[in-house]
């Protein structure tokens, strides 16, 4: 019922927000532009700027690919996002998003060593995005997709790699699955088992969710079954997008057609990537030393306390519970390996060596509460660097 009074409300002030520590860490962004070389006198000036900057100019425009070596493009990425999809948050728009695309950039440099610039565009439609991103990518040298809901997240992506010649990554899907993979890995090595070994159900079809189903197959997983809101995806469900098309083709062997706790029933893994919940009674039915990954945040799909009561390992997305499955364990040292060796793209093997690599950091210390190591684990981002790094050289993709 409408009344015809306008409701307002009033703002709260800044310094009231300021009493909160999170608005006075973030009060004035929490980013800056620093200079690399120091403007003293007119010599100085004349060779950063105008005449000297000339020469360099006109040295790019005979050749391109010197944009590479004489400006900063080569470890500049740009973080991108509508704001459709951030966080728990949901579609709050670009300016609600730019904290976290400021955060995103923040995280690059601190664990990556890579400078990147926090983008957030006014429009949503697909083609709008794509031609955004494309005008954009020549100041450049990777495109980090950010929180763009899912399934135009897919499409977006897709295109933007087929037109791009750089770096073109959605964190949201292939951040988490590079963690995903090589927390698996090692918790099955924990049980004494193989990816090969196991059957998986996968709680989500958005974009963390296809994701970590395609490299769990590309990995080896044994069979993998996929659930969105109405039940188990499988070839021949009536009312699929082409991205739950292709997975049914691709995934579900046994054929599961019911909910995600009925094929829980004698499962190795859960993986939980929708925000939904998940009984006990329907973890108690998993498979002896089963695997369970609760990755919603911030309320997990099961408590881990409650998890952990029939589990072997438990992992979440959370930084207060052990084997915290967080992307920036991935992005920054993927983006730091595909920039230092100028690469075209991101391959999937560049992905899976990635995983390989986090997995290897943890090796013979390997525990059920240490699958995956920590974020400030100084070893994290050359380990995933290195290996990135390799296998671009090995696919081809590398031009350095």
């Amino acid at each position: 019922m409408t009344t015809g009074v306008a409701v307002t409300t009033t703002p709260a002030s800044v310094e009231s927000l300021d009493l909160d520590p999170a608005f006075a860490l973030h009060r004035g962004g929490k980013l800056e532009v620093r200079s690399t070389i120091p403007v003293r006198n007119a010599d100085d000036l004349s060779l950063a700027y105008t005449p000297g900057v000339a020469r360099v100019c006109t040295a790019i425009a005979d050749t391109p690919s010197l944009v590479n070596d004489y400006t900063w493009v080569s470890n500049v990425v740009a973080v991108v996002s509508d704001g459709t999809a951030v966080l728990g948050l949901g579609d709050i728009g670009p300016a609600a998003a730019m904290p976290v695309m400021e955060g995103k950039a923040l995280l690059f440099k601190e664990f990556g060593g890579v400078d990147a610039v926090p983008i957030c565009l006014d429009c949503t439609d697909v083609d709008a995005l794509v031609e955004t991103v494309v005008r954009l990518a020549p100041s450049f040298g990777g495109i980090n997709l950010e929180d763009i809901s899912a399934p135009r997240c897919f499409e977006v992506e897709d295109r933007l790699r087929d037109l791009l010649d750089i770096p073109v990554f959605h964190d949201d899907q292939h951040g988490t699955a590079i963690v995903a993979l090589a927390a698996l890995t090692n918790a099955a090595r924990l049980t004494g088992r193989s990816l090969g070994d196991l059957r998986a159900v996968v709680a989500g079809a958005g974009a963390s969710g296809v994701a970590v189903t395609r490299i769990l197959l590309e990995g080896g997983i044994g069979d993998i079954a996929v659930a969105d809101s109405k039940g188990m995806i499988y070839d021949g469900r009536e009312g699929l997008n082409p991205v739950k098309q292709a997975l049914a083709r691709d995934t579900n062997k046994a054929g599961h057609k019911g909910s995600t706790e009925e094929a829980l029933a004698g499962a190795d893994v859960f993986l939980g990537l929708s925000g939904s919940t998940v009984s006990e009674a329907a973890i108690a039915s998993m498979a002896a030393d089963s695997i369970v990954f609760a990755l919603s945040n911030p309320t997990p799909e099961v408590h881990p306390e409650v998890a952990a009561k029939y589990a072997k390992v438990v992992a979440t997305g959370r930084s207060d519970f052990p084997n915290q499955i967080n992307n920036v364990l991935a992005f920054p040292g993927v983006f730091r390996g595909a920039l230092d060796v100028r690469a075209t793209t991101i391959t999937e093997n560049m992905k899976v060596a990635a995983a390989v690599a986090l997995a290897d950091v943890v090796g013979a210390d390997v525990r059920a509460d240490y699958v995956i190591p920590s974020p400030f684990d100084a070893r994290v981002a050359p380990a995933v660097t290195a290996a990135v790094a390799a296998q671009a050289r090995a696919d081809g993709v590398a031009r350095l």
